[in-house]
């Protein structure tokens, strides 16, 4: 037997007010799933367009600073 056949046949047996927990339930699921999914394809992009905007960075000749440098103005 199917898991989702199972899961139907355990559901009709429960009252109404049950059955809308359940269906509650399911739908906290599937937006938790679809949540994580968002999330992911949202830091694959950001990971791709980071990539994308450091491209060529890592051939620049790295500037050297000194202590003299550093001078903070406060007025």
């Amino acid at each position: 037997m199917v898991i989702a056949e199972k899961i139907q046949q355990y559901v009709q047996r429960l009252p109404a007010a049950l059955q809308a927990e359940v269906l509650d339930f399911v739908e906290y699921l599937l937006a938790k799933v679809e949540g994580n999914t968002l999330l992911q394809e949202e830091r694959t992009w950001s990971d791709l367009s980071l990539t994308y905007a450091m491209r060529g960075m890592e051939e620049e000749d790295t500037p050297t600073y000194t202590v003299s440098d550093l001078k903070a103005i406060f007025s």
